[in-house]
């Protein structure tokens, strides 16, 4: 029994410890933690989706998809058999007056628009995850750096999941960074790494802010959940709308398909761009992580003239092959008619054309 007693005491010990790393930030506590209490999106101690959202869809078990992701046979091409097209633009030198868009790789991109510049999502390490050699980026993928960010005015997270917020990149920006903007409980994390209550705009689902040069942003919905450490949902979630004087950008982040995407499309579309997740899906996480065709009913709920399809070509963090989303909702765009835009990571869009072609780099 006492060795029971001891082993048990140990595992808790390397828990805690595991917990406290900077990597895992911090829970939402005192001012921070009244204000999340008196959110009409949370209760019973978490923040809620709009509809029921399962996390395994009606007819999977728990326990099996665990097992395969884990130790079922993985696909021949679940990493490419070699590196990733890409280009190493230079951030630093785009000019402020260009309107430009550049994926960084999976979800992470630079967004500079109307003289403002925005990174969103920055998973700038070699790791997807809170731990080294676990979930490597492949190889051609990992071309940016966060010491490639130039000064921003605006970081912007979705949530705080390791793939979408990175300690080592976030922490790295810090000093270039003007402020961040944040979904309600994330800014407790990016406080534990030294950024400034001061410097954030934390905000929940329907909260409008004004930013720099007569652009807005709001915060709205997005089917999906949240959390670093066992607890889950004691942070939110968001999409973004932004309104420049020239342009509606849709910024979508994880989600799920439901009622929210047309309900976003009718108060703001049409959006000129809409920036929507396309990777990382299994049909047993369909209402957290949207399947291809649930990407193309989005963005027609949205009413978007062009859609660029992100979260791919990174990590390997479902079964599908690396390449499989992109083959999907470019063939997909074609049967729609719909502009889809497939830059490599590092190529620049510039959002001012009304016509853009990319080769199919995922197919070399």
């Amino acid at each position: 029994m006492i060795y029971l007693i001891l082993a048990a005491a140990v595992l808790v010990a390397v828990y805690l410890w595991v917990m406290n790393l900077p990597a895992f930030g911090s829970e939402p506590k005192g001012r921070r933690l009244q204000r999340i209490k008196q959110s009409g999106l949370y209760k019973n101690k978490r923040f809620q989706n709009i509809n029921h959202t399962p996390s395994i869809a009606e007819g999977y078990s728990t326990i099996k998809v665990t097992y395969d992701f884990m130790l079922g046979k993985k696909h021949p091409l679940l990493k490419p058999l070699k590196d990733i097209p890409s280009v190493h633009t230079d951030l630093r030198n785009i000019q402020k007056n260009q309107d430009v868009f550049i994926w960084l790789g999976h979800s992470s991109y630079y967004l500079q628009t109307d003289g403002v510049s925005f990174l969103v999502d920055p998973v700038l390490s070699l790791y997807g995850s809170p731990f080294k050699y676990f979930n490597k980026a492949f190889k051609g993928s990992d071309v940016f750096t966060p010491e490639d960010i130039p000064d921003l005015d605006y970081l912007v997270i979705t949530h705080d999941h390791f793939d979408h917020l990175d300690y080592p990149t976030v922490k790295a920006v810090k000093d270039r960074t003007g402020m961040a903007v944040v979904p309600l409980g994330v800014g407790a994390h990016l406080e534990k790494w030294g950024y400034s209550e001061e410097n954030l705009i934390e905000e929940e689902w329907g909260a409008k802010v004004l930013l720099k040069n007569d652009l807005k942003i709001t915060f709205t919905p997005a089917r999906h959940f949240s959390g670093r450490k066992i607890k889950q949902n004691n942070t939110l979630w968001t999409s973004y709308v932004l309104e420049t004087p020239t342009k509606k950008i849709f910024l979508g982040g994880d989600s799920g398909y439901d009622s929210h995407f047309k309900n976003i499309g009718e108060q703001f579309g049409p959006f000129d761009y809409a920036v929507l997740e396309n990777g990382q899906y299994d049909e047993a996480w369909r209402y957290i992580h949207a399947l291809p065709e649930d990407v193309i009913q989005a963005a027609s709920d949205l009413k978007a003239e062009h859609i660029i399809p992100v979260h791919s070509s990174k990590f390997a963090l479902a079964l599908h092959p690396w390449n499989e989303p992109l083959q999907k909702i470019t063939g997909l765009g074609k049967e729609k008619g719909l502009s889809i835009l497939t830059p490599m990571i590092g190529e620049v869009v510039n959002m001012n054309q009304s016509h853009h072609s990319f080769r199919e780099w995922w197919e070399a």
